[in-house]
């Protein structure tokens, strides 16, 4: 199998990865046995994989509340990750974290942060050492359409922009800002436009086209890769629910999320996949199934993995620099 086949069931499969656990998250979370909040990355699939496939393992990421998508498409352990939303010390912060505070920095995760916006300066932060340390690694920072409009947003990409910083700025533009349209908060129509300010390339892709999102993405991670700085691309896509697992997203148009749903990234990458005969049916359903499979294995290591103890509680506040340093 060629370095392209095998890059395409790679994307193809961490798609599957990322719809598929969501979809057993909801579940989980709606019958009781996921404590706190749950963000669905639902029909944003296309964003996560095509970015994290333009990105190498020791490149970064900086991710949101909304940020399961992120982590796998970056690597993360699918029954870590089921571990932490159970709460259980199996997981990748021990339970403490739980859905939006995932970190793991040995695959580039910097974190999941549930403040909107706060991760576009980390990245600024984390770009920052790896241009003096010289080692040539990429920052791909996520945020929403709401986020572009935080001080912090423009204040990072004023820096980044000066400096000429190693980050590849990704807007998740899924049209609401919570539950505000991006027509009420915003009179421009593309978040990308923002980045004349700040003379850095600015690009609108399809968010729903995974393909479009990872050519766009490797071209900002070699500009970043060569010194010449930070890029902009805004990723134009849709959330299948509401802001959280629970919200009934009333103030959503009747009818918008199904048009959107037809638009389902995965079913059209599928489909170009087997049009173009880059890949076939036998081995897409293979994928498929055994994508399902480790889902489940995910759900059974987690209900069988023990809760933190009580005394752990105060640990892992401080890091312990003899043997938890963290080095960029």
């Amino acid at each position: 199998m060629s370095l392209f086949h095998k890059k395409l069931k790679e994307i193809y499969e961490k798609m599957l990865k990322i719809r598929y656990f969501e979809e057993k998250a909801r579940e989980l979370f709606t019958s009781g046995e996921i404590p706190g909040f749950l963000h669905s990355y639902l029909g944003e699939e296309a964003v996560a994989t095509g970015v994290c496939a333009a990105l190498e393992k020791d490149d970064y990421i900086t991710s949101t509340h909304r940020g399961h998508g992120h982590l796998i498409a970056k690597g993360a352990k699918l029954d870590k990750m089921m571990a932490e939303l159970f709460g259980k010390k199996t997981g990748y912060c021990k339970g403490k974290g739980g859905s939006m505070h995932i970190a793991d920095f040995s695959i580039g995760v910097v974190g999941a942060i549930g403040i909107v916006g706060a991760g576009i300066p980390i990245a600024n932060g984390v770009a920052l050492t790896s241009k003096l340390k010289k080692t040539g690694r990429v920052v791909a920072c996520f945020f929403g359409d709401g986020a572009s409009n935080q001080g912090a947003f423009h204040e990072a990409l004023n820096l980044a922009s000066v400096w000429d910083l190693p980050v590849v700025f990704i807007c998740e533009n899924n049209s609401y800002a919570e539950s505000t349209p991006q027509w009420q908060h915003q009179k421009i129509k593309d978040v990308s436009i923002r980045a004349i300010s700040y003379d850095i390339p600015g690009v609108t892709v399809d968010g729903n086209d995974v393909m479009a999102v990872l050519e766009a993405t490797q071209k900002g991670v070699r500009r970043a890769r060569e010194g010449k700085g930070p890029t902009l691309i805004e990723a134009k896509t849709y959330r299948w629910m509401g802001h959280y697992i629970g919200d009934p997203a009333s103030y959503r148009p009747n009818g918008e999320a199904e048009e959107w749903k037809k638009k389902c990234p995965i079913k059209r990458f599928k489909e170009k996949l087997l049009k173009e005969e880059l890949l076939q049916e036998n081995e897409l359903k293979r994928i498929e199934k055994e994508v399902k499979k480790e889902i489940e294995e995910a759900v059974t290591f987690a209900r069988k993995s023990p809760l933190p103890e009580l005394e752990e509680a105060l640990e892992d506040v401080y890091a312990n620099q003899e043997s938890d340093e963290v080095n960029l």
